[in-house]
């Protein structure tokens, strides 16, 4: 079987993406930045013969975005005077795991890695959903300003089920390309962009969520033109 790439959860819609108030197009670049460094180192790194090649890219992919991450966590308290803790946990989460796949090279690990990722983060938001603990107000701390603890709640919940959903789904490919009856290719693609698409249409469908529980509206946008 071919070997797989690195899978190393982005800082942005995976996990949770929220509207940025200040400073757009930064938010953006800090949250996309580092996927897309990883993107691309693999590509250009791929392509190559033997049996290792792909796996070689892969950890050319893994180490060119934890050094991204790190640049990402610097710019931000640079341009932005803070680290947010969903920042952090990112961090942690891509130098943490990708660490362990320079150091494992093993190829079953780098496909199930975002399995455990999303089964941890859907145990942490369902888990405090259950416990009345919204764990999302936490990590996103002031982004979405207004929403009440009950709004908290709710978006807590259905982020754990998604991540819950994403889960299972990466378990389905993992198995599937277990079987040489998926391209890795294709689950690359689908884990960078699919992913990251899918993401932001779920976080659409929570804006109304948002909007019921105290979201609070930048004052021109309610004015009437």
């Amino acid at each position: 079987m071919t070997a797989a790439p690195i899978d190393v959860p982005p800082t942005g819609p995976e996990p949770v993406p929220a509207p940025p108030a200040k400073h757009g197009w930064l938010n953006f670049a800090i949250d996309f930045g580092p996927l897309l460094v990883f993107f691309i180192a693999y590509k250009l790194s791929s392509g190559g013969e033997g049996a290792f090649a792909a796996t070689t890219a892969a950890i050319k992919g893994t180490v060119a975005f934890m050094v991204a991450i790190v640049i990402a966590m610097a710019v931000s308290k640079w341009k932005l005077g803070k680290i947010s803790p969903m920042l952090w946990l990112s961090s942690v989460l891509v130098i943490g795991f990708g660490a362990l796949t320079v150091w494992f090279h093993d190829e079953r690990f780098i496909v199930m890695k975002p399995t455990i990722i999303y089964g941890a983060f859907a145990v942490m938001l369902l888990g405090g959903w259950w416990f009345k603990k919204p764990m999302l107000k936490y990590l996103l701390q002031s982004a979405l300003e207004g929403v009440t603890e009950k709004g908290w709640l709710l978006l807590s919940r259905n982020w754990g089920l998604f991540f819950a959903a994403l889960g299972i789904a990466n378990h389905v490919m993992y198995v599937l390309i277990q079987q040489d009856r998926f391209s890795f290719d294709l689950w690359l693609t689908i884990k960078v962009w699919g992913i990251t698409a899918l993401s932001f249409l779920f976080t659409l469908t929570q804006v109304p969520v948002m909007l019921k529980n105290g979201l609070a509206v930048p004052e021109e946008a309610t004015v009437e033109k």
